[in-house]
C-alpha cells in the first residue's frame, strides 16, 4: 500500500516506522550501493554520512516525516569540478530542500490559491505545518508563463488604492488568460510592451486617453476597440443627470378640483411654491462667483483661497456648465422619510397632526429613521412653508425613471411602460431623451457603427445638456468607439479578470506587493 502511495520507497530501506500523535516518522537509508554524480560518473567510494529530514504529503490525516541517512561519495572523474557529492533519490530529494517535490507542489498550489495566512491554516488542517512566509516564497519562486503570440489584446486598469494608485493588466482575449501586469497606467509602458508583440491586430480597451495613445504609438497596425459596457454606463449617467433636472415633472398632475369654497364665484387656491433651500441658494451664489473669477483667468487654487472653498469644490463648480447641474447632483440622494411620504400625507389630510403618533405608525411599517426626521418633514406644513398634497400615487424616483428609459421596451413591465408613455406625453424633453437612448441602443446591439456620426450630431444639436456633453466626448475617441459599435470584439473577458484580480487583492488584505499579486494573477485560472 505504501509503495503505491510513495513509489520512491522502493529505492529505500525502511529501518523503523514510528507513529506519533500528529505525524508518522520513517527512518530510512538508500538501498543502492553506489551513487551517481551530476557529471554522470558512478562512485562507490563513501566520503561520509549524515542525516537528512524531509517532509512529505500527509497520509491518513497525519504528516509524514522521512529521516534519511544520506551518504556522500567521492567523484572518481578527474575532469569533474565536484570533489564530493551527496546521493539523491528521484522523486524524493532535491538539493537543499526540506520538502519532497510532491509536497512542494501541493504547498505551491495552496499558496497560489490562498496566499499566506489562509494557506497556512488550510495546510495545517490537512496535516502539514508550514509558515505563511514559506508559502509566499514558493509562489514568488515560480516562473512566469510564456506570453506567446497574441492577436486580440485586452487592456484595463485596476486600483491598488482607489483614486491614488493604479496598475494595468493585459489579457489575451482568445484564451481569457492574463499576460502581463505592471504598475501604473501610462501609455509609454503599454507602447513598450506592444513593440515586443507586433502580431497584435486588435486592442480592446476603455476610453482612457493614455491607453489610446500608447496603443497608437506601440501598435499602429492594430485596430482599437472601445468597451461597449462603459459606453452604455456613461450614457446612463447622462440620462440620470437629465432626468434629475426634470424631477419636478415626474409626478402626474392632480385631476381633482383646486377650489377651497363652494360659491359660484370661488377662485382656485393659489399654492405658493416652497421657498428655495439655503443650500441651493448658496450653491448658486458659489457657482456664479467661481465662474466670474475663472473668467478672469484666475487659477483654481487662487479661487479657492479667495472664496474660502476647498479645491475639490472649486473644481466641481468650474466643471459644471450651470448651477442647476450642481444643485441637482447635491439634492439627488433620497431622504430616509421619502418612502413613507405618501402615508404621512394621507394621515395628515385625515386630520392626524401629531408627529409622535405618525412616527409610531410608520415605525410599524418598517421606517428605519428617528422621530426627529418625521418632525422636520411635518414642520413645513405647520409653518406654512409647504402644503401636504392630496393622497395619490407617489411619483417615480429618478433612478426608476432612468431604468425605464434605459431598458428595452420589450423587457419593460406593462405598468412601467404605461408610466413611461404618460411621462413622455407630458414632457417633450424626456420624450426626445428616450428616443436618443433607443437609437443608440439600436446602434450598439445591431453593430451599426456607421450611424454613430449622425447620432452624435443630433444629440449635440438638442437642448439636453448632459446628453450633448456625452455626445461631444464621443468625438475625442471616435474611431475606437465606432469600432466598438461595429466589430464583434468586447472587453467582457477583461472585466472578468479585473473582478478576479480584486478578489485576490482583497484576499491579501490589500497589502500584497506587486510581484506577489502579479504571480497569483498570471498563474491562477
Amino acid at each position: 500500500m505504501l509503495l503505491k502511495l510513495f513509489p520512491y520507497l522502493s529505492a529505500l530501506v525502511i529501518e523503523e516506522v514510528e507513529r506519533r500523535p500528529d505525524k508518522v516518522v520513517l527512518r530510512t537509508r538508500v538501498r543502492a550501493a553506489t551513487g551517481s554524480c551530476r557529471c554522470g560518473q558512478s562512485s562507490a567510494r563513501v566520503h561520509g554520512r549524515y542525516a537528512r529530514t524531509l517532509r512529505d504529503v500527509a497520509a491518513g490525516g497525519l504528516g509524514v516525516v522521512i529521516e534519511l541517512h544520506v551518504r556522500r561519495f567521492r567523484c572518481e572523474n578527474p575532469a569533474c569540478p565536484a570533489v564530493t557529492f551527496a546521493e539523491q533519490i528521484a522523486g524524493l530529494t532535491t538539493p537543499h530542500s526540506r520538502h519532497t517535490p510532491l509536497l512542494r507542489g501541493v504547498l505551491t498550489q495552496i499558496g497560489l490559491a490562498l496566499a499566506g495566512r489562509a494557506g497556512a491554516r488550510l495546510a495545517a488542517v490537512v496535516g502539514v505545518t508550514v509558515g505563511k512566509d514559506m508559502l509566499l516564497r514558493l509562489v514568488r519562486g515560480l516562473p512566469e508563463p510564456e506570453v506567446g503570440e497574441v492577436e486580440v489584446l485586452g487592456v484595463d486598469d485596476f486600483a491598488f488604492r482607489k483614486g491614488r494608485h493604479y496598475g494595468t493588466v493585459l489579457i489575451d482575449m482568445a484564451t481569457h488568460r492574463p499576460l502581463h501586469l505592471y504598475d501604473g497606467r501610462e501609455g509609454e509602458d503599454l507602447a513598450a510592451w506592444l513593440r515586443d508583440h507586433p502580431e497584435v491586430r486588435v486592442i480592446c480597451r476603455d476610453r482612457a486617453g493614455g491607453y489610446g495613445e500608447g496603443a497608437r504609438i506601440g501598435a499602429p497596425q492594430a485596430e482599437q476597440v472601445a468597451d461597449r459596457y462603459h459606453l452604455w454606463a456613461n450614457l446612463g449617467q447622462a440620462v440620470e443627470k437629465t432626468v434629475n433636472a426634470h424631477r419636478s415633472r415626474l409626478a402626474e398632475p392632480s385631476s381633482g378640483p383646486a377650489s377651497t369654497s363652494d360659491g359660484p364665484d370661488a377662485k382656485p387656491e393659489v399654492v405658493q411654491p416652497p421657498k428655495e433651500l439655503k443650500v441651493v441658494t448658496r450653491l448658486r451664489e458659489q457657482h456664479a462667483a467661481v465662474h466670474e473669477l475663472w473668467g478672469q483667468r484666475m487659477s483654481k487654487a487662487a479661487i479657492g483661497r479667495k472664496l474660502g472653498l476647498h479645491q475639490a469644490t472649486v473644481r466641481k463648480l468650474v466643471n459644471a456648465r450651470s448651477a442647476d447641474d450642481v444643485v441637482a447632483k447635491s439634492l439627488q440622494r433620497a431622504h430616509v422619510v421619502d418612502p413613507y411620504i405618501g402615508y404621512l400625507h394621507r394621515r395628515w389630510n385625515e386630520g392626524v397632526r401629531n408627529a409622535a403618533q405618525l412616527y409610531r405608525e410608520i415605525k410599524e411599517l418598517g421606517y428605519p429613521g428617528g422621530e426627529l426626521a418625521v418632525q422636520r418633514h411635518l414642520r413645513r406644513y405647520r409653518t406654512g412653508r409647504g402644503h401636504a398634497p392630496a393622497p395619490g400615487p407617489k411619483p417615480p424616483s429618478v433612478r426608476e425613471t432612468t431604468s425605464w428609459i434605459m431598458t428595452h421596451p420589450e423587457h419593460l413591465r406593462d405598468e412601467n411602460a404605461d408610466k413611461l408613455h404618460r411621462l413622455r406625453e407630458r414632457d417633450p424633453e424626456l420624450d426626445r431623451l428616450t428616443g436618443h437612448v433607443r437609437k443608440f441602443a439600436a446602434i450598439m446591439t445591431g453593430r451599426h457603427g456607421d450611424r454613430l456620426e449622425d447620432w452624435i450630431t443630433n444629440a449635440e444639436q438638442d437642448t439636453l445638456t448632459p446628453l450633448a456633453s456625452f455626445a461631444h466626448n464621443l468625438r475625442r475617441d471616435f474611431d475606437a468607439i465606432r469600432n466598438g459599435l461595429s466589430l464583434p470584439h468586447s472587453s467582457g473577458a477583461v472585466e472578468g479578470s479585473i473582478n478576479r484580480l480584486k478578489m485576490l487583492k482583497r484576499q491579501m488584505f490589500g497589502r500584497a506587493s506587486l510581484d506577489l499579486l502579479r504571480k497569483r494573477v498570471l498563474l491562477t485560472r
